[in-house]
């Protein structure tokens, strides 16, 4: 088998961490980015085939020069797998949440992903994917936070809108894959009282199997596939006055 090159932004913690952990068990060949370099490096310590990391915040302009700067250390670059995300349960609307969340989930997920599809887009020898975590927040607009359901809607329509550009620049060569979780047990949805918590290593094996099989869109698990199917049926005006999430 070739070897297999596979950069993981947001390898920190939850599924990011969790992906990477995975596909280095499955022999690929792993870099590791995120804000936190010491954690990069423990990982890096305690698991064999993540061979590189790099300190990166996707919100900063120098971003996609430390993602070129990983791939070079990693040896290459056949999947993008961006986990770098950010979420409040914001009833408040605390305005520095907001912009936080728009900032690391808009402008930075934007960033990474453009810098991401010019590499591969340079590169038309090799297959590549380019793989991001969406959620099944974007499925409605959510009032406990608003700028995240917000932010994931952006975040789908983002990849599909890439997809359709590398039929129309013919492209063949880079896949898209937008991956949808329900909630998944992590610090991102520390503090609220949220329904169907996914452990983070069962969907992070549900995410790899996906991408193998080539999937453009998955919904994870089976359980938020139902309730999300009954969401998109719901009008606006009973959404609008249901209660999706009890307070803590």
């Amino acid at each position: 088998m070739n070897q297999r090159f596979a950069i993981i932004m947001g390898a920190t913690s939850g599924i990011g961490l969790e992906v990477a952990k995975t596909l280095a068990s499955l022999g690929w060949t792993v870099g590791i980015a995120g804000r936190r370099q010491e954690l990069l490096q423990q990982l890096q310590r305690k698991q064999l085939n993540i061979v590189a990391t790099e300190c990166i915040d996707v919100t900063r302009d120098d971003a996609p020069e430390r993602l070129q700067a990983l791939i070079g250390k990693t040896g290459g670059m056949d999947l993008y797998f961006h986990s770098s995300g950010i979420g409040y349960q914001n009833t408040e609307l605390d305005m520095e949440r907001e912009l936080r969340t728009v900032e690391t989930n808009v402008l930075g997920m934007t960033r990474m992903v453009g810098a991401a599809f010019h590499y591969f887009e340079a590169h038309p020898e090799r297959p590549a994917r380019l793989a991001v975590i969406s959620s099944i927040a974007r499925t409605k607009g959510l009032g406990p936070a608003p700028a995240y359901s917000a932010s994931k809607r952006y975040t789908s329509n983002y990849l599909e809108a890439l997809a359709q550009l590398c039929h129309i620049r013919r492209l063949r060569h880079i896949s898209i894959t937008d991956i949808r979780p329900g909630f998944v047990r992590t610090a991102l949805i520390s503090g609220g009282n949220y329904p169907l918590q996914l452990q983070p290593e069962k969907v992070a094996k549900q995410i790899v199997k996906a991408m193998e099989r080539g999937r453009s869109v998955v919904t994870i698990d089976w359980r938020y596939r139902l309730l999300v199917f009954f969401w998109q049926l719901c009008p606006r005006w009973l959404w609008v006055r249901m209660r999706i999430i009890k307070d803590a």
